[in-house]
């Protein structure tokens, strides 16, 4: 057959699949972010049905897939409300930071990987997925909830800690000098800086040259800068979700109203596309050898995660519900993960079983994250109705 016929019946049964498995999920009241991930594992590398015409096409879709989520993220916020985030819960990020780093590191230590390897695991255990969040925040309805700021500030922090953390963690990788990966952490930290700099001082610049009446022009303008700023981030050793979430902060007032409106199908097309090319690309063969160890390391993050989120909130002023929200909002991992487990593959540098433990781990936790934030609320309320036994009642024998 034909490769773009081919292509496009691929592309078609996939998207036709994830509307069926979108709404088996409006059924049933879920978030359909785990039933892509799942779906994925079926047509991908060593799954029931492989596909092969998409694989190009869909990688760079779930590319814009997360650049479109950040984006749309950044739009949310004014970089005024940013800083204040980060000023405001900067200690929360470096908690976050020693309670989800360590446990990586020790496993790395654990299973024999040495010093590199442990610095890969710590990587992979430490960083939420700013997309799934994302995703989860907006089905959930809860990107105007109090803790929300809270979450942002914590992603943001996460985000920016890439920007030092991949530099180094690619010196080493290549076996560069403690010099040569200074320079590159430097370069990072400069782009993001002078990104901030032009959101803080000329946003509204910035939302004029992207504003249009005319709705078209709008749209491929305000995509075109999107992906040019996000690739360019990219290419400067910065998280290109970093590039894209910063220029959704320089768009503020009416048109990131308009934006939000306008970008609101696509990011849910190229969003679920993401998600499902992540699943594509999991061995399913790969997962039971190391399902062990990534069910005890999903477990004891998941609880430092939602233990980050409460005491960054409760340090807000915000109540018990507000504190569970902003823990299991954080505790999904996804894209940097991967990528960071893909770096260390390809270097040669790191022990194969690494991919499939951090692999399995991600895929886990990008199941559990939704599920968690979805289950919050009533876990909480269930809680509260619990009565409380009186210490004063005389026990019955």
């Amino acid at each position: 057959m034909h490769t773009t016929a081919l292509t496009l019946i691929e592309l078609g049964g996939v998207l036709l699949f994830l509307g069926i498995l979108g709404r088996l999920a409006g059924l049933i009241g879920l978030s359909p972010i785990p039933l892509y991930l799942i779906g994925g594992l079926f047509f991908g590398s060593g799954g029931l049905l492989e596909l092969e015409g998409v694989v190009n096409f869909s990688e760079v879709a779930s590319e814009i897939g997360v650049v479109l989520l950040l984006l749309m993220l950044g739009l949310e916020y004014s970089a005024k409300e940013l800083v204040t985030g980060l000023r405001q819960s900067w200690m929360a990020g470096v908690v976050d930071f020693v309670l989800n780093f360590t446990p990586g590191v020790l496993v790395g230590f654990i299973l024999g990987w040495g010093p590199v390897g442990a610095l890969v695991m710590g990587g992979v255990t430490y960083i939420s997925s700013s997309g799934i969040a994302a995703k989860v925040l907006s089905d959930l309805g809860r990107l105007g909830n109090r803790e929300t700021p809270t979450v942002l500030a914590i992603l943001v922090f996460e985000d920016l800690a890439m920007a030092v953390y991949l530099p180094i963690l690619t010196a080493v990788l290549a076996g560069l000098s403690f010099a040569g990966g200074l320079g590159t952490v430097g370069v990072s930290l400069l782009v993001v800086t002078l990104v901030l700099v032009v959101a803080l001082r000329w946003g509204n610049v910035v939302s004029a040259v992207v504003d249009s009446k005319d709705r078209e022009v709008f749209l491929l303008t305000l995509i075109g800068a999107a992906l040019l700023v996000a690739g360019l981030a990219s290419a400067l050793q910065v998280s290109a979700a970093v590039g894209a979430f910063l220029l959704g902060i320089a768009i503020s007032g009416a048109t990131a109203e308009n934006a939000a409106r306008v970008l609101e199908p696509l990011r849910d097309l190229f969003a679920a596309i993401f998600f499902v090319v992540f699943g594509l690309n999991t061995d399913p063969a790969s997962i039971p050898p190391v399902l062990g160890v990534a069910l005890v390391l999903a477990l004891v993050t998941s609880a430092t995660k939602i233990g980050t989120g409460w005491w960054a909130a409760s340090r807000q002023g915000i109540g018990r519900l507000g504190r569970a929200r902003a823990g299991t909002a954080l505790v999904a991992r996804g894209e940097f993960s991967i990528v960071i487990a893909g770096l260390a593959v390809a270097s040669g540098a790191v022990d194969g079983e690494l991919a499939a433990l951090a692999t399995t781990y991600v895929l886990l936790m990008a199941v559990l994250g939704p599920v968690m934030a979805r289950l919050a609320e009533p876990a909480m309320e269930l809680l509260a109705r619990r009565p409380r036994e009186d210490p004063r009642a005389v026990p019955v024998p």
